[in-house]
């Protein structure tokens, strides 16, 4: 996989950010190339699954890149073709909502559009505690939605959280390679 750029942006799903970072170290030990970019609010927030500090130094160790955070710095990726595909992990509710709508508001929304303008494949790795809620009109646009793809995603927690989807974060580095081939990596709802 050398020479092929991965875009790796991060939205707020704190929970599951441990679980993208894993598969960033993944792809980087596959000899993908991996461009970060975090949303703003996952840029600067202090969690109890981290500070923000510990993520940026984390990351930006990894990749040997400085992380983009913002609207203005995202812009140039499509124009400049700095990505071959664009990983959007963890996805929130929030963000699959703006991509459906086409919103550029933040970092990881302007990169999407900025990377889109090429006509590449776009992988969401979708976490949200509402996906088979509010979120699901969503979800549903975005999965017939050419050049997106899905990592795919499962109910987390069907008693306590029933509406709740997330990706099967393992799975990342199989769907990067089927995007890129522009195959949706299959069965995208269930258990694998």
């Amino acid at each position: 996989m050398k020479g092929i750029r991965v875009g790796f942006a991060m939205c707020g799903s704190f929970c599951t950010l441990s679980k993208a970072f894993a598969q960033m170290e993944a792809l980087v030990g596959m000899g993908y190339e991996i461009v970060p970019i975090m949303s703003e609010r996952t840029f600067s927030t202090d969690t109890r699954f981290g500070t923000a500090k510990e993520w940026t130094q984390r990351i930006e160790a990894l990749t040997g890149k400085s992380i983009i955070s913002t609207i203005k710095d995202a812009e140039p990726i499509g124009p400049k073709a700095m990505t071959d595909i664009m990983l959007v992990a963890p996805c929130t509710g929030n963000t699959a909502a703006k991509l459906a709508a086409a919103v550029t508001d933040t970092a990881v929304t302007m990169a999407v559009k900025s990377h889109l303008r090429q006509a590449k494949p776009v992988l969401i790795a979708i976490a949200t505690n509402d996906a088979l809620g509010a979120s699901a009109q969503n979800i549903g646009k975005l999965l017939n939605t050419r050049h997106i793809y899905f990592v795919p995603f499962s109910q987390d927690d069907p008693i306590k959280k029933p509406n709740s989807l997330v990706c099967h974060f393992d799975l990342i580095p199989r769907a990067v390679e089927a995007a890129l081939l522009e195959k949706q990596l299959q069965p995208v709802l269930g258990n694998h």
